[in-house]
Parts: C-alpha cells; sequence; structure tokens
C-alpha cells in the first residue's frame, strides 16, 4: 500500500501513477481528475505537486482516461499550440482533422510531386488530396483559377455563415480570413494574425494609422455605465 500525496487515502500501488521526469506519484483516481480539469481548459497537465514543472505525457493519459476524451484533448491542445496563420484544416467534413501548413506540406511533399507549386496537400489523417489555396478537394487538371470559374457559388455551409455575418455586420480579416466580430471598442481592429484593419469598410491600417476616412470609434461601444451616467458624460 501506498499513500497519495493529494487525498491522503492508503492505495494499493498498483493503482498508483508514477509521473515521468520527476517520479512523483499520485492514485489515479486523484490524476484523473487532476488531468481533465487541465485538458478542459486546453492546456498540457504538469505534476500536481507544489512548483514541480514535469508535464504528465499525453500517451499515458489513456491509463485513466477514455480514448475518445484523449483524442479530443489532444486536438484541443494541437489547436492552442498552432499559430492561427498555421493553422488548416482538411476540407472533408467526415475529416476537419487540424494541421500546421508546414506540417502538411512536408508530409505531402514524399508522394505529390510539385506539391509547393501547385498547392496540392494530401491529408495526415484521411489521407485524401485537397487544394492549400482553395480549401477543397484537390482539383487535379484544373487550375485555381479554373476552378473557381466552373464554381462560382460557395458551398451551401458557407452561403449560410456568410449571410449570418452580413446580418451581424462581421468583418473577415483580408489576411488569415479570420471571422471578426466587434463587441466593444474602437473600429481598429488587430486580428489575432496580426493585421490591422478598419472593422466598417476593412480597409488596411498602416503604421497605426487608418487608409480610409471612416470614423475611429462610437460612444456605444466604449462607454459601458448606466444610461444616466452616459447622458452625464456626454454632456460635460
Amino acid at each position: 500500500m501506498e499513500t497519495c500525496a493529494i487525498c491522503f487515502e492508503e492505495i494499493d500501488v498498483a493503482r498508483m501513477f508514477s509521473i515521468d521526469g520527476c517520479l512523483h506519484r499520485y492514485c489515479i483516481s486523484c490524476m484523473k481528475q487532476h488531468v481533465e480539469v487541465k485538458l478542459l481548459s486546453g492546456i498540457v497537465a504538469q505534476c500536481p505537486h507544489e512548483d514541480c514543472k514535469s508535464e504528465v505525457n499525453i500517451d499515458s493519459y489513456e491509463q485513466f482516461l477514455a480514448p475518445n476524451l484523449v483524442a479530443v484533448m489532444s486536438q484541443r491542445i494541437k489547436e492552442s499550440s498552432t499559430p492561427v496563420t498555421e493553422k488548416v484544416y482538411c476540407p472533408y467534413p467526415k475529416c476537419s482533422t487540424l494541421m500546421s501548413k508546414k506540417e502538411v506540406f512536408e508530409y505531402t511533399k514524399t508522394s505529390y510531386v510539385g506539391a509547393g507549386r501547385s498547392g496540392a496537400r494530401k491529408c495526415m489523417k484521411c489521407h485524401y488530396y485537397f487544394c492549400i489555396n482553395c480549401m477543397v478537394p484537390w482539383h487535379y487538371k484544373m487550375s485555381c483559377e479554373e476552378y473557381k470559374k466552373s464554381h462560382p457559388y460557395p458551398p451551401k455551409e458557407d452561403q449560410l455563415l456568410n449571410s449570418l455575418a452580413t446580418t451581424k455586420k462581421w468583418r473577415n480579416c483580408e489576411k488569415c480570413n479570420h471571422m471578426v466580430e466587434l463587441v466593444e471598442g474602437c473600429y481598429h481592429i488587430t486580428c489575432r494574425c496580426g493585421y490591422e484593419f478598419c472593422y466598417t469598410c476593412g480597409a488596411e491600417w498602416k503604421n497605426k494609422k487608418p487608409t480610409c476616412s471612416c470614423p475611429i470609434w462610437d460612444e456605444r461601444n466604449i462607454i459601458h455605465e448606466q444610461p444616466g451616467e452616459v447622458q452625464a458624460i456626454i454632456d460635460e
């Protein structure tokens, strides 16, 4: 028997978990709760011991978590650690695997000659080819321009999103295509990819200055006091 340093229960040594790197040991029940809390926040769990920085190897999670939960959490961790401008998702609906642009290119060039020039990429999970430029299944005998001419209308799902974005007045980042919604603040938007633009018209900001003549802010987006207080501030 061994005492768990978290719950202080006497546990059979076969039910104790040892963390690689530091060899601190805790019962599987306590480790399960500790890891679940961390993974639900999208971060890798560290050893619960005070000031210990050893990470719990994600491959060892299967000792106390269901395999499907491990897969979901592995995806979340990868999403949080992959830069926005490097993220690429497989366009096949039944796959949608997250990859980085660099890793999928390295994976593709071993089986497809001219991948860098053509834009062809091979999904690392489903192994189907797709176009990194158009983000559609690979158009083998067509250039991107030819494909766009022959498919002038976006898929139904994209049409619905674009319609909602228009209604809600959301704005797309021109650099990474990330959808942005202004909740509060001024109209000078700095996307998470670093690109700066005007939320009203989409024009780029250069050297911290707008290239358009749109208003920079609206009182309704920057003042959050009670109505009476807002009026007093405006009057002043």
